[in-house]
C-alpha cells in the first residue's frame, strides 16, 4: 500500500506547486515571446471553476474540443494516456489536456482526467503561473479532496506531472528539512523506530523491537544483490527521547510504451530512521540525513523477489515524538532489509 502520512502528502503538494509554477513560467515565456504582455489573459477563479466542468466524451479519440466558443481543450503534446498500477494491483488512467483561449491560443492551464479502475473520472484543473494565489489555493484544496476519495491520487499525479514537466526541477525544488535542531534530538544513536519491519530468513517480517539474539535475518551483498542468512548477535535499545527522524518515500517505476499509451507499474517504500543511519545509494554510502531526492537505493521487489533501484521521491525530517529506537548487530553481512529497503549496519 502507498503511505498515507499527512506530512508526506503535504510535502508532495508543496513540491508540485514549486515544480509546476517554475515550468509554467518557462513555458509561458517561450509561448509569449514577442507578444504584448498587457494583452495576456489572467486566469480567474470564475474561469477555473468553469474549466472543471469541461468534459471529454471520448478520451481515446477526442484530441481537440471547443467549449462555449471561447475555450479549447487540446490534448497535451498529443500524448496518449498514462496507465498506472500500484502495489494494490489497481490500474488508473491519467489524461492531460491544455486549456487554451480559442481566439489567440493563450494557455490558461492543464486539465487532468484521472480514471480509476471502476471507471470513475476525477477531474482537476492545474492553473498556469499567471493565476492568482486564491486560484492556486483552490487547486490544492481540490486535489487534496480528491486524494481523500481516491487513495494516492496526489502521489500518482505528481509522478505523471514530474515526468511531463521535468524531474530535475522537482528535485531542485526543496530538500524537505522542516525542523530545527531544537525540535528533535540529534545525536550519535543510529537507529530505527520500534515498528520498523525486519525481513527474516523465511520471508516473514518482524518488528525490530521484537527481534532477539539468535534470530536469523536476511543480509544482501550490495554488489551482486544476492541474499543470504545471518544471525542476530545483539539488539540495541536506546532510551526514549524525542529523536529527529528522517523519512524517505521511495518510488519504483516500471514504465513501458504501448500502442495505447504509457503503462506504469508503481511501487513505494517508506523508511524512517535517525538522520545518521547509513544506507547505500547509487552514489555511494550516505547517512539518511544526507540522502537527496533523486538518489537511488536498493529495495525488495515483492513480486519477483529481486532487489531493484528505487528513487527517493520525497524526504522529510522532523521530531518523531518520545520513543525508543533500536539497532541490530549481526555476525556476518553488512546489510539487512528494513521495510523492504536495504540499509547498512551501524
Amino acid at each position: 500500500m502507498f503511505p498515507r502520512n499527512k506530512h508526506i502528502i503535504e510535502r508532495i503538494k508543496k513540491y508540485m506547486k514549486k515544480l509546476i509554477t517554475a515550468l509554467l513560467i518557462l513555458i509561458f515565456m517561450a509561448a509569449g515571446y514577442g507578444q504584448d504582455t498587457a494583452k495576456l489573459h489572467v486566469f480567474s477563479m470564475e474561469e477555473y471553476e468553469k474549466a472543471k466542468t469541461f468534459k471529454i466524451k471520448d478520451l481515446d479519440n477526442d484530441t481537440y474540443v471547443k467549449f462555449e466558443n471561447t475555450y479549447v481543450l487540446d490534448r497535451y503534446e498529443s500524448r496518449k494516456p498514462y496507465f498506472i498500477t500500484g502495489d494494490d494491483g489497481l490500474k488508473k488512467r491519467v489524461d492531460l489536456y491544455r486549456l487554451l483561449l480559442r481566439e489567440n491560443k493563450q494557455e490558461l492551464g492543464t486539465i487532468i482526467y484521472y480514471t480509476n479502475e471502476k471507471g470513475v473520472v476525477y477531474q482537476a484543473c492545474l492553473p498556469n503561473f499567471r493565476a492568482g494565489a486564491k486560484v492556486w489555493e483552490k487547486y490544492f484544496e481540490d486535489i487534496h479532496a480528491i486524494d481523500k476519495a481516491e487513495t494516492n491520487f496526489v502521489l500518482k499525479l505528481s509522478y505523471v506531472l514530474s515526468k511531463e514537466f521535468g524531474f530535475q526541477l522537482y528535485k531542485a525544488a526543496n530538500q524537505g528539512k522542516d525542523i530545527s535542531r531544537e525540535a528533535g534530538t540529534y545525536g550519535m544513536d543510529i537507529c530505527f523506530p520500534g515498528d520498523t519491519k525486519v525481513l527474516m530468513w523465511d520471508g516473514s517480517k518482524k518488528a525490530i523491537s521484537d527481534i532477539r539474539k539468535g534470530d536469523r535475518i536476511i543480509t544482501i551483498d550490495p554488489a551482486t544483490s544476492q541474499a543470504t542468512t545471518t544471525q542476530v548477535t545483539m539488539l540495541m535499545a536506546h532510551e526514549a527521547k524525542n529523536y529527529a527522524i528522517t523519512r524517505l518515500v521511495l518510488l519504483g517505476a516500471d514504465e513501458k510504451q504501448t500502442p495505447n499509451g504509457t503503462t506504469v507499474y508503481l511501487s513505494t517504500r517508506e523508511l524512517n530512521a535517525t538522520p545518521n543511519h547509513p544506507v547505500i545509494t547509487a552514489y555511494g554510502e550516505k547517512k539518511m540525513g544526507d540522502v537527496k531526492e533523486g538518489d537511488e537505493i536498493l529495495c525488495l521487489d515483492k513480486k519477483t523477489g529481486a532487489y531493484n533501484r528505487f528513487r527517493v521521491w520525497t524526504k522529510t525530517e522532523q521530531a518523531g515524538g518520545m520513543q525508543q529506537v533500536y539497532n541490530i548487530e549481526t555476525g556476518t553481512g553488512r546489510t539487512f532489509i528494513m521495510n523492504e529497503v536495504m540499509v547498512l549496519q551501524k
